[in-house]
């Protein structure tokens, strides 16, 4: 299997076939968040969180979860510091890419996500969600975040 993994938005959009959706993921320590989009790629949905176990198990979720859902390819967002350089978490990130790309064809992008969360809490904060459920939330909304970015930035290309 050759996954293309690319750091170049146009060239994951050259990969990927016509009217399919595609995903986003918020990968953390503890959870994957998972939103995916209509066959359009104009609408970023909250889809799922997976809490993490190990890789083998994440990835088996993860890509059972893609499957069902007919997506195309992968959208990770990718945590850089504030100042633009990749620290620790961003090489886990692209860890996490390269080992799940030897499982899968799909293939993979990555979307600076910089206050992605922030922005999920606001969007949550605003929907009046109470504290509890923007918790269990958090994480795919997050992803629905880099996702619904990324998505603005294929329909542009």
């Amino acid at each position: 299997m050759s996954t293309l993994i690319t750091n170049d938005v146009a060239e994951f959009a050259a990969a990927l076939p016509p009217m399919t959706s595609v995903a986003g993921l918020d990968f953390g320590d503890k959870t994957i968040g998972v939103a995916i989009s209509d066959r359009l790629r104009t609408v970023a949905t909250p889809t799922d969180t997976i809490r993490r176990k190990k890789f083998t198990l994440d990835a088996e979720a993860l890509l059972k979860l893609l499957t069902s859902r007919e997506v195309s390819g992968i959208i990770l967002g990718l945590p850089r510091n504030m100042d633009g350089t990749e620290g620790p978490r961003c090489q886990k990130t692209r860890a996490f890419a390269r080992n799940l790309g030897q499982l899968t064809d799909l293939p993979i992008t990555f979307w600076d996500e910089r206050l992605s969360s922030v922005a999920a809490d606001r969007a949550m904060l605003e929907a009046d969600m109470s504290r509890a459920k923007r918790a269990a939330k958090i994480d795919q909304v997050a992803a629905s975040v880099i996702l619904q970015g990324a998505l603005d930035r294929l329909r542009n290309l």
